[in-house]
């Protein structure tokens, strides 16, 4: 999606029949952001149209119009503890992940909002078709509950989507369709699963772990 986020609060996209300019416009913020003050609808609604068109655009893999949903983009996963920071990182992630999972889809089960965030709980499906990383194409298809964070700043851009899932029921959904009495089935899963595990050794990135505790006393 093409749209860009005013400093006013005011947030400009292009609306998906006909690709005409929309514009909602909310509130200024305060500089300082308060986990108690959540913002006024005008604002939950802008927030929440710049997560669904990017929902949207990543089905269609759309890929300059999901990074425009970012001033700098950047996703975290933190089931594998590893973080995609900017335009390069993150297009090899939606290549990595497209071209193991060619007919990504998501079905969306609840969306929430916070005082920084839209909380997103949907079911990510899709058909291991390609290589995921070290792991063969098994030609299984997994349906995986996760849920993501879409955080805003003080400015209402969008800065990070945070994304927490279970990587083994995904990974046992995939092994699940190989038919162990085949050979030709036995022999994949064999180098999924060794795959799977050189993958597990890779270290976490560093800026998922060195975190700092909130001040709860504000």
């Amino acid at each position: 999606m093409s749209g860009v986020t005013y400093f006013d609060g005011s947030y400009s996209c292009p609306d998906r029949p006909n690709h005409q300019m929309a514009t909602v416009t909310a509130p200024i913020r305060e500089t300082v952001m308060s986990r108690f003050n959540i913002p006024s609808e005008s604002v939950l609604r802008a927030r929440e149209k710049v997560v669904l068109d990017h929902f949207h655009d990543e089905v269609r893999q759309a890929w300059d119009e999901v990074l425009a949903t970012f001033p700098h983009p950047r996703y975290e996963l933190i089931a594998p503890m590893a973080v995609h920071d900017g335009d390069q990182p993150v297009r090899g992630y939606y290549d990595e992940t497209r071209t193991a999972f060619p007919d990504q889809d998501h079905e969306i089960i609840a969306l929430r909002h916070s005082a920084d965030a839209v909380i997103v709980e949907f079911w990510l499906l899709g058909t291991h078709l390609g290589p995921l990383g070290k792991i063969p194409p098994t030609g299984g298809r997994h349906r995986t509950r996760m849920t993501a964070y879409f955080v805003f700043d003080e400015h209402e851009n969008l800065v990070t989507e945070r994304i927490y899932f279970d990587q083994l029921t995904i990974l046992r959904q995939l092994f699940a369709g190989l038919d162990k009495k085949k050979p030709g089935d036995l022999l994949t899963l064999g180098r999924a699963i060794a795959g799977a595990l050189s993958m597990a050794g890779r270290e976490p990135d560093p800026r998922l772990l060195d975190t700092t505790p909130p001040d709860l006393s504000v």
